[in-house]
């Protein structure tokens, strides 16, 4: 018998536990917060919400399966829709994070990048509510706002990259419906304390405080820098994070949302009803599988980070190696940051990436830690890139 005529198998604990989820009455700060048309949407419910096990002839797919082989499909059933709540991989992120997260406080996306637009797109009327974000930081909080008519208030970082708590406080209004922190930030790799982050909660009852966290995992002991930490305490906080980073697959784009079972709930009523699928998901639970593997990575690059900071360091010509946090370093030039990286990429065959038309970051070039020869070949490029053009 071919795989495409296998009967496709899933636990009937979890189709049940879709079902519940579906069911539930939004309550607490998604209640208070989320846009009335959205609290009234009545979900999509997919063939796998009402059945996932027996012989499944209701949702129109291919029984005889795609044209590939079994060694093609490398054994998986993608005749078959997939979990649409990808309940075994939360169960085991979950586990892996620890802080006391259920499968119920998780969300899972295409990146980290459908979540901004999600939430965006759940908590502010268009044309009224406003976000908050803290420049320089990440480019898509500005897009999707575009995208979604809202509009954006900015309380810039120190020059030093720090938050400015009492501005934020004070910018505050009810029309900002969420406020974006990313830490450690993108492009200034420097991790947020967790106590700014909890006094800005705090402050902003009627506010989700969404905390960006794509690089948390070079911010070592995680444990004491994530802002999951904060969950239990603050009901107005979310957490955003990515397989994109340290777990280096960035190619299945797959994110997540950490956050109340209610703020939850609405994402998963309002996301495509398939968003994430079979191919990552499976990726995805292997690669939680191998932490110890994910581990040793992270210590090779961090050696790695350590490395190219103090090279950067011994450069006559760079005058400032921001601290990182991340899995990149940001630096500044005396001059010519733009030409150096441009002819970095041109001529010298490595890609990093000019920063210097955001805010505080005049003349700095971001780089991105590779292998010990990538390094190598960056460094010595952008020794002979600066000495060419000065």
């Amino acid at each position: 018998m071919s795989a495409g005529l296998l009967v496709h198998i899933l636990s009937k604990s979890n189709a049940n536990r879709l079902v519940s989820t579906q069911s539930m009455s939004p309550t607490g700060i998604a209640a208070r917060l989320a846009r009335k048309n959205i609290l009234e949407l009545l979900p999509y419910r997919c063939a796998r919400d009402d059945y996932s096990e027996g012989i499944l002839l209701d949702a129109n797919e291919n029984a005889f399966g795609p044209p590939l082989s079994a060694d093609e499909t490398n054994g998986f059933c993608l005749e078959r829709y997939p979990d649409p709540y990808q309940i075994p991989l939360k169960t085991k992120l979950a586990a892996y994070r620890k802080f006391n997260i259920a499968p119920a406080n998780i969300f899972v996306g295409v990146g980290s990048d459908e979540a901004i637009d999600l939430l965006m797109r759940i908590f502010c009327v268009p044309g009224h509510d406003q976000i908050l974000t803290t420049p320089p930081t990440y480019g898509m909080y500005k897009v999707c706002a575009k995208v979604n008519d809202v509009d954006i208030v900015n309380v810039p970082l120190t020059s030093d990259f720090d938050l400015q708590v009492d501005e934020i406080i004070k910018a505050i209004s009810p029309k900002i419906k969420l406020i974006f922190l990313c830490s450690p930030g993108n492009p200034t790799a420097k991790a947020l304390p967790l106590a700014d982050v909890s006094k800005i909660a705090k402050h902003a009852p009627d506010s989700l405080v969404i905390v960006d966290e794509a690089y948390i995992d070079f911010c070592t002991p995680v444990e004491r820098n994530s802002a999951l930490a904060l969950l239990e305490s603050h009901s107005n906080v979310c957490v955003l994070q990515t397989l994109s980073k340290a777990f280096g697959l960035a190619a299945i784009r797959c994110g997540f949302v950490f956050g109340p079972p209610d703020v939850v709930q609405l994402l998963n009523n309002v996301k495509a009803p398939y968003n994430v699928n079979e191919l990552t998901s499976q990726m995805a639970i292997k690669a939680l599988d191998h932490v110890d593997r994910l581990h040793e990575n992270i210590h090779s690059l961090l050696e790695q980070r350590a490395l190219v900071a103090s090279a950067l360091e011994g450069l006559p010509f760079v005058t400032r190696v921001y601290h990182s946090d991340a899995n990149f370093i940001l630096f500044r030039l005396d001059k010519n940051a733009q030409q150096v990286y441009k002819h970095m990429a041109d001529k010298g065959n490595v890609v990093t990436r000019y920063r210097g038309t955001e805010l505080h970051c005049d003349e700095c070039i971001r780089v991105t830690i590779g292998t010990p020869d990538e390094n190598q070949a960056f460094l010595r490029q952008l020794e002979t890139m600066y000495n060419e053009l000065a």
